[in-house]
């Protein structure tokens, strides 16, 4: 009978090398923990995803991962199915561009600057929570951790084996690589293209790399019938991507993991764990994406760096619990998504309405901007916005008054 591998201690184990797991094995390491990060794969390795950050990650990492943007962003090309497109640009950026192999790969290899034990190619097999701690056991070896965190995405091993209340709702996105060479970048420098209605609650876009466009779509509510025919409906629909005589590569896909306003009520049986005894989820893996335009990358970082903070605390002895991070997660992140939770639902449930109205009123897209960019919340951006109509409101009824007869 083959030896079992001797027991390797850490303060903390992460699961997962995306952004989120990357973030929070810096953020532990820095702090002085001893930590283990394991992923299935090898970086740099490729991602499916079309790689927009909003300009607010700067808040977050500062200046770690400029070296990998591709494109910086400051506007967007916004079309509706059959309606003309228009452009609104900001004065500042609102977005970078980056390729997922080299930005996920550069945030591994900072986590590794920092102390972090870095293990890839390793898969995460078993998980038994012992007192004070959990022990894990992988394909290669086993090891016991103060604290483990789970980072593997939308199909987290860790919150299937370990949450029973664990998040399920996931929605296909579909997104293909185009190489345009040195031809001029589409739809134009420094923009992206967002088109409502082409998949009936979601919407497609058109982000520029160097050499390259990422093309894809994404569906927040309701299963699609089809998504290649939808995504092959998109690409068809976009007269500068025909014209050009570009080859569209069959698209590939990857579950987007949604947000659940029902996370909210915890009396709710779809209220989610984010923190069982020694273990959290984080990121994709606790679908904390933005129900709006389902970014994920600005909220993995957010969520390892609140992690890590609980983290350090119980490995300390500061605190006996991990739900820090729970109440940081509701008190940072689910208020946000509450107030994108709304606007997604009435931007996907009348795209034409929205398409027109944001035309006519712009500046409500340059608030909106504002909160790519870190200057506003999604809080603060409703607030501005009601007050902004009730203002224009107050105005124009007095006046229709006096123009009667």
């Amino acid at each position: 009978m083959p030896l079992l591998p001797d027991l390797q201690s850490f303060d903390v184990v992460v699961v997962g090398l995306g952004p989120a797991g990357a973030a929070a094995a810096y953020e532990c390491s820095r702090s002085g923990l001893k930590v283990l990060a394991l992923d299935k794969g090898v970086h740099p390795r490729y991602k499916v995803c079309g790689g927009g950050l909003s300009a607010r990650i700067d808040q977050l990492l500062g200046s770690a991962f400029q070296s990998v943007i591709e494109h910086i962003i400051y506007g967007v090309r916004f079309a509706c199915a059959g309606a003309d497109p228009f452009t609104i640009e900001s004065s500042s950026p609102i977005a970078y561009m980056v390729m997922r192999d080299r930005f996920d790969h550069c945030l591994v290899e900072r986590a590794r600057g920092a102390g972090t034990e870095i293990r890839q190619g390793e898969s995460a097999k078993r998980f038994t929570p012992v007192q004070d701690g959990v022990e894990i056991d992988t394909d290669q070896g086993r090891y016991r951790a103060k604290v483990l965190i789970g980072a593997d995405g939308a199909n987290s091993v860790v919150a299937q084996r370990l949450f029973s209340r664990r998040p399920r709702r996931c929605m296909p996105t579909l997104e293909s690589e185009i190489d345009i060479g040195r031809s001029p970048v589409y739809p134009r420098e420094r923009v992206v293209g967002i088109e409502l209605g082409t998949p009936a609650c979601g919407y497609g876009w058109i982000f520029p790399k160097n050499e390259r466009l990422s093309v894809g779509i994404a569906e927040f509510r309701g299963p699609s019938a089809s998504p290649r025919r939808v995504f092959s409906r998109f690409v068809q629909g976009e007269q500068g991507l025909r014209s050009m005589g570009w080859t569209i590569p069959p698209p590939q896909g990857h579950p987007l993991p949604l947000f659940n306003p029902c996370v909210l009520d915890e009396s709710k049986p779809d209220a989610v764990e984010l923190v069982n005894g020694r273990i959290m989820l984080i990121g994709d893996a606790a679908h904390l994406v933005d129900p709006l335009f389902g970014e994920g990358i600005y909220y993995a970082v957010k969520s390892g760096q609140l992690a890590s903070r609980s983290a350090v605390e119980v490995v300390r002895g500061l605190s006996q619990s991990l739900e820090g991070y729970s109440r940081a997660v509701y008190r940072e992140i689910y208020p946000e998504f509450r107030v994108a939770s709304r606007m997604a639902s009435i931007l996907y449930s009348f795209p034409g309405l929205c398409h027109r109205l944001a035309h006519r009123y712009q500046e409500f897209v340059q608030l909106y901007y504002r909160v790519l960019q870190g200057h506003e919340t999604y809080q603060t951006f409703l607030a501005l916005a009601k007050r902004s109509v009730k203002a224009s409101l107050s105005h124009w009824v007095p006046h229709v008054f006096r123009a009667r007869p």
